[in-house]
């Protein structure tokens, strides 16, 4: 096994959109009249809106229902996107000028829509680091099964053995580990504590902190 391609998970891993997505949370909560338990965030953090709405909120099992709430709440985070900017994680860019230096190619694993990450492309410059991406409307089953992930790692013609995955979910990480991976944790949505609990490889603060040579790393042992 060798390093040959990285997959990027995109919320708290590329960008920094928790108070977006929170707030349109919140937004949607008001529109609809329903009441938003307490650590709903949290837990549903990079999980797809089909599962938040009815196993996390549980406000409707009505599939219909489930599927218009969802698409809502993203054309909300989308509108405030569009008014307050989507803030770039700090050493995101460097990161990913290195690693197109070094060739080494580079995708995106993520549960968020695909319209998420054209309006960040757009505002941010990114689209060109990344071979394509793998979206929620891309897969039939959210993490922590491994779909995603699979098919990113197809995007870039590697064999997922080959491949680092970065992610700040748990349930991320443990996707990354079902599908073969090397699992590398970023500490910016959930702790160190949990991540290393659920798999991760190695674990750092930011985005800053990973370097080629860290990520060789990986495939050492």
């Amino acid at each position: 096994m060798a390093l040959g391609g990285i997959i990027f998970d995109w919320d708290g891993v590329v960008i920094n959109s928790a108070k977006l997505h929170e707030q349109s949370w919140e937004l949607l909560a008001n529109e609809l009249g329903h009441n938003l338990p307490n650590g709903h965030f949290k837990a549903g953090f990079g999980k797809r809106n089909e599962i938040i709405i009815s196993d996390i909120l549980k406000w409707t099992l009505d599939r219909d229902e489930i599927l218009d709430w969802g698409k809502r709440k993203e054309v909300l985070y989308r509108k405030l996107g569009r008014s307050k900017g989507i803030p770039i994680l700090d050493g995101v860019r460097d990161l990913l000028r290195s690693l197109k230096h070094f060739g080494l190619p580079c995708a995106i694993g993520t549960s968020t829509e695909k319209e998420n990450l054209e309006l960040a492309f757009e505002q941010l410059n990114l689209a060109s680091f990344f071979s394509g991406m793998i979206c929620s409307e891309d897969v039939k089953q959210g993490k922590p099964n491994p779909e995603v992930f699979i098919k990113a790692a197809q995007i870039i013609s590697q064999e997922p053995e080959n491949c680092v995955v970065l992610e700040d979910s748990t349930h991320g990480i443990e996707a990354a580990k079902r599908g073969g991976m090397k699992a590398l944790g970023l500490s910016t949505t959930r702790s160190a504590e949990e991540l290393l609990d659920c798999g991760a490889d190695l674990v750092v603060e930011s985005p800053k902190f990973i370097n080629i040579s860290l990520l060789k790393s990986l495939f050492m042992n």
